[in-house]
């Protein structure tokens, strides 16, 4: 069976690092990406199953680089996770609204996050 792929795009490597530790140890096989750009050059040419995006990031904000998924029909099946300190409900509605599949507001639980990542690669989409 071949592993669902995970992208992980935060420009804070504090988070980053233990990102991909905790989703390589759940079995998946992971990128990362350290900016915006970075990342919607990384979706384009890796095409993960499940991207795991930071808001706040130099050169593209996660907002714009979910924007960017989601208008391009070749991306439709890819999951977007939103991961951010910005956790007031008009930047989640905002989220939401662009067509990401979840929003998590940091910190978090990681059990929260393991949990949520399994659910939207387990549906299909």
């Amino acid at each position: 069976m071949v592993a669902p792929r995970v992208l992980i795009v935060d420009d804070e490597p504090n988070i980053l690092l233990p990102l991909e530790f905790l989703m390589r140890r759940e079995g998946y096989e992971v990128r990362c990406a350290h900016d915006g750009e970075e990342g919607w050059q990384a979706v384009q040419q890796w095409r993960p199953d499940l991207v795991l995006l930071d808001v706040m990031m130099p050169r593209r904000d996660g907002f714009e680089v979910c924007g960017l998924i989601r208008s391009d029909p070749a991306l439709a099946s890819v999951r977007v996770v939103m991961l951010t300190a910005k956790g007031r409900d008009s930047d989640v509605a905002r989220g939401l609204a662009l067509g990401a599949d979840a929003y998590l507001t940091k910190p978090f639980a990681t059990a929260d996050l393991v949990q949520r990542v399994r659910e939207l690669l387990e549906t299909p989409r």
